[in-house]
């Protein structure tokens, strides 16, 4: 067994190289749509995939979201639903391997079908009940709300990539039924059903080996940091050693 440190922003740039080579998404990636709606984890998603078909050229993950939230006294950054003056590109759709720009999820949740694949963050994570939520601050629940039509009604799979720092204790049912109730203040919680996917899946599906969390925080640029001890083979071991080495000077989320 061995222990590695990872910051958040290396734990995103983690999840994201392990997305490139999951199973559905290669497959929506040949045939099908890949829609993977802006958040920041998901604009070093989006970065890695649009590497693994050639087509990252102008893309950029500063303006990748669609608010963001902010240390206190900041508030949340909010713009638009759709593309416009404030520099948001849309999400990154990819129909047959070809990414379509300045398309969000709103233009292409009406066609999704079976077989395609919607990429969202999420801002909480159970991670003994696998079960990840996210904040709603749109009066039509936003693009989750968008999203769970094809979902649900649909069979599209939805992918939740999520951070370990994210992790809350309780049930996210429960939490959300005090959140949501009629006197309560600030963001709205929705549990939402799809694949949550952290730095532990991650490490197992590029390497073999098997990760847990084991401590966590730090200070001076380590805050929010993850302890893993990995364990497995020695070839497997080995494998995560070199992956996470790659991963574990990425600079912070800069705007």
């Amino acid at each position: 067994m061995r222990q590695f440190v990872l910051t958040p922003a290396a734990g995103k740039r983690l999840i994201a190289k392990a997305l490139v080579a999951h199973p559905a998404i290669q497959t929506a990636l040949k045939s099908g749509t890949v829609a993977i709606i802006a958040g920041t984890t998901n604009g070093y998603v989006a970065e890695e995939i649009l590497a693994s078909i050639g087509q990252s050229e102008g893309f950029s993950r500063r303006r990748f979201f669609r608010g963001i939230i902010l240390p206190p006294g900041h508030p949340t950054t909010e713009i638009g639903m759709l593309p416009d003056q404030s520099g948001f590109p849309g999400d990154a759709v990819i129909v047959n391997g070809v990414c379509q720009k300045g398309k969000t999820i709103f233009d292409v949740v009406d066609v999704l079908l079976e077989g395609d694949v919607i990429l969202k963050g999420a801002n909480a994570l159970d991670l003994v009940r696998r079960q990840a939520a996210i904040f709603i601050g749109h009066p039509k629940a936003g693009t989750i709300g968008a999203a769970l039509q094809a979902v649900v009604g649909r069979r599209v799979r939805l992918i939740l990539p999520v951070g370990l720092e994210k992790r809350v204790p309780g049930d996210m049912n429960e939490l959300a039924v005090r959140l949501n109730a009629p006197w309560a203040k600030g963001p709205r919680l929705l549990p939402v059903p799809g694949e949550v996917f952290t730095e532990i899946d991650a490490i197992k599906l590029l390497t073999g080996a098997e990760a847990e969390l084991v401590a966590a925080g730090g200070v001076g640029g380590a805050e929010g940091s993850i302890w893993l001890a990995v364990s497995g083979s020695e070839e497997q071991i080995g494998a995560a050693e070199k992956l996470l080495k790659v991963v574990a000077e990425e600079p912070g989320f800069e705007l």
